[in-house]
């Protein structure tokens, strides 16, 4: 009897195990570090786009552990999550990165947010580029009602 208990928890354990799929990153991203690529919508030179150098400026923020970066025409969207023991601190966070980010790239609109729905809507983006399952005009207009979910924020 224990033996057919023992078998059947170990098949389960197996079945369980083999059965897992991949998630997205958008249906993981709240609750661990999903480290995203930057998004470029607007079409640079060659070595003109700066999406890597601020996603690199912004994680290398000690209060950040994760950051989200979509260039657009005008402007570009960071959004950024704030590790938990720091969540306090998040006005003078904020304000450091933009300081920080304006000082960098003077020529360089940003908009920047700590919502989580956000980062979630830019790690969607990015998913749906990646899958070619939205076209460049759609993935503008995504980044225009991205953008508008920012200003409606504050």
């Amino acid at each position: 009897m224990k033996k057919g208990i023992l078998i059947l928890c170990l098949c389960l354990l197996a079945a369980g195990g083999c059965s897992s799929k991949q998630k997205h990153d958008s249906q993981l991203a709240l609750i661990k570090t999903t480290n995203p690529e930057p998004i470029e919508l607007k079409v640079r030179p060659d070595n003109k786009s700066i999406g890597a150098r601020v996603k690199h400026d912004v994680d290398s923020i000690p209060e950040i552990y994760d950051a989200a970066v979509i260039e657009g025409k005008d402007e570009i969207i960071v959004a950024y999550k704030v590790k938990h023991s720091k969540r306090f601190k998040m006005k003078k966070v904020e304000k450091n990165i933009n300081s920080m980010l304006e000082k960098k790239y003077p020529d360089e609109n940003f908009i920047v947010s700590s919502d989580y729905k956000i980062f979630l809507e830019a790690i969607r983006l990015k998913e749906e580029m990646e899958a070619d399952t939205i076209s460049k005009k759609d993935a503008s207009r995504r980044f225009e009602e991205i953008k508008q979910l920012q200003l409606e924020q504050t």
